[in-house]
């Protein structure tokens, strides 16, 4: 389908972020008229893509994997959409970009970089029992690529539509975050098809997050016969942890949780060097300043230790007002279905902070997104993918 379909122009790299302020005024998308009409898909050609995708391995970070992955994700979108889907070079691994011509309206995204090591695949294979389909990366986020393909191939014309697959979005979005902006703000509105919430609920609302990296530097001494000749950054790094712990907020969503702590060589040394890794979830932009002011002024306890801190919030909080219109419209073509807020962060975060319109979760129903028993509910394939003809036509007519 889709094979007279015009190819696009390659995309250029994305632009200094001063060229980031024109946007598209987004409209009114609950005010027209949207019934949801239908359309056939083929489940069982969807499994053949996902087992398509899925046995392609990408774990982030391996750009020779992401390579292979991106080049079966592009061949997957010309296959069903036509078109050129273009490959863009990143030092994390190639994003592909897909567009249907015209004037831009809406950004379909997701990522095809999963947190699964090579040879996951061979002691988890993909399968379809049931009524599920598991393996490395089908609902976070394969599943989801594969329905908002198929969904827009129901689609008689795709004009206005553009798609952004990113190789690193499991590891922060740095090579990507810029594309993802520039895209967004071109277009419009955001689709993220990141997996769905807990009974195929979509994603209105994520906290902002973080990974921050306390490092101490202590000095070594012996530890029975000069103790106290030493600084001790395991004990500094228990004073850092309890007064980290006591930064969180979580009667308003702050979380500041330290998750990974490391200290000394020898048991008959006193340890000159410490880390602890802290992960941080806000839902505001203040509670973001404050906690990244905090970490900033973190002061040790021991006289001679020494405290390094990196690391920042760094998926703005996304609000729920970013997804009110898109969500609304949801609605509309999927009456009850339910909007939730959630912890996570996603590629999301970066363009419901620039203002642009973005509704999440949009991806597989299924769970385990990280795990070993990670599934997509095979039943629930045809009107996910059904949702993203409706979004679409409706969101082109506004």
């Amino acid at each position: 389908m889709g094979a007279n379909r015009p190819r696009p122009a390659s995309v250029r790299a994305a632009p200094a972020p001063e060229m980031r302020a024109e946007r598209r005024v987004p409209p009114q998308y609950a005010d027209r008229v949207t019934t949801h009409h239908r359309v056939d898909v083929s489940v069982d050609a969807m499994i053949e893509d996902l087992r398509t995708l899925v046995e392609v391995e990408s774990p982030s970070r391996d750009v020779h994997a992401l390579r292979a992955s991106a080049e079966t994700v592009a061949a997957v979108i010309e296959r069903r959409l036509g078109g050129e889907a273009v490959l863009v070079e990143s030092e994390a691994g190639p994003h592909v970009h897909w567009s249907g011509g015209g004037d831009p309206r809406v950004l379909v995204l997701g990522h095809h970089d999963t947190v699964f090591p090579l040879g996951t695949l061979e002691r988890r294979p993909f399968r379809v029992a049931d009524g599920r389909v598991t393996g490395p990366g089908v609902f976070d986020m394969l599943g989801g690529l594969v329905q908002a393909v198929h969904g827009l191939a129901a689609l008689d014309d795709l004009s206005g539509v553009e798609i952004l697959v990113t190789a690193d979005e499991e590891v922060g979005s740095r090579s990507s975050r810029a594309l993802i902006e520039e895209r967004a703000l071109a277009c419009g509105a955001v689709l993220v098809f990141e997996g769905a919430a807990d009974g195929g609920g979509l994603k209105t609302g994520r906290k902002g997050c973080g990974t921050f990296r306390v490092s101490i530097a202590g000095r070594a001494s012996h530890a029975g016969l000069e103790p106290a000749a030493g600084v001790n950054a395991l004990v500094e790094a228990a004073h850092q942890v309890l007064d980290i712990a006591a930064l969180a907020r979580p009667e308003i969503g702050t979380t500041v949780t330290p998750t990974v702590a490391s200290a000394g060589t020898l048991d008959n040394v006193v340890p000159a060097q410490a880390t602890v890794v802290v992960d941080v979830r806000v839902e505001s932009a203040e509670e973001k300043q404050r906690v990244e002011a905090a970490f900033a002024a973190l002061a040790p306890h021991l006289d001679g230790a020494q405290i390094t801190v990196e690391g920042s919030v760094g998926r703005p909080p996304m609000p729920e007002s970013a997804s009110a219109e898109l969500f609304a419209l949801a609605r509309k073509l999927v009456p009850g279905i339910e909007g939730v807020a959630v912890g996570g962060g996603s590629d999301g975060n970066f363009t419901a902070a620039l203002g642009v319109p973005t509704l999440d979760g949009l991806g597989a129903v299924g769970g385990g997104a990280h795990a070993d028993h990670e599934y997509v509910v095979v039943e629930t394939m045809a009107e996910r993918a059904n949702l993203v003809t409706g979004l679409v036509t409706a969101i082109r007519s506004a």
